[in-house]
């Protein structure tokens, strides 16, 4: 699947994600109407789809993480679309684990800088090396 399919497929992700926090809405249908209005069909769908849904099953795993790496930022007081954004590409990393995590941390970076604030960028690399350093750290230690 070409990567802007891949990009197009995580902002489709990242906006049903954001529009579940504020409405009680049914996750497929979100995610459906948001397929149609960017018009992604195919493995982009399916691929929105997996991460619509590997979050939504895995939030609690997710947010667990969120909270122990970004210890100044209750999740209460994090603007919801860099919650969202971490949700994403913890759920890549840590779960899914089919994309290098370089690539889904470069990714997680540039939709903070598209749908983000101007410190959601540093504030999400940061948050995700974090991880990344700590996850290679414990496997360094299996092996």
């Amino acid at each position: 699947m070409p990567i802007g399919l891949r990009h197009l497929a995580r902002i489709v992700a990242l906006q049903t994600l954001f529009e579940l926090e504020f409405a009680a809405n049914s996750p497929d249908s979100v995610l459906e109407r948001t397929l149609k209005v960017k018009a992604l069909v195919g493995d982009g769908a399916t691929f929105a789809g997996e991460l619509v849904h590997g979050v939504l099953d895995n939030q609690e795993q997710l947010n667990g993480t969120i909270k122990r790496f970004a210890t100044a930022f209750p999740m209460d007081q994090m603007a919801p679309m860099d919650r969202n954004i971490l949700r994403i590409a913890l759920y890549e990393i840590l779960i899914d684990g089919k994309t290098p995590a370089k690539v889904v941390i470069n990714e997680a970076v540039e939709l903070a800088k598209e749908f983000g604030s101007d410190t959601s960028p540093k504030f999400v690399n940061g948050v995700l090396g974090a991880v990344v350093s700590k996850d290679k750290e414990r496997q360094n230690q299996i092996d």
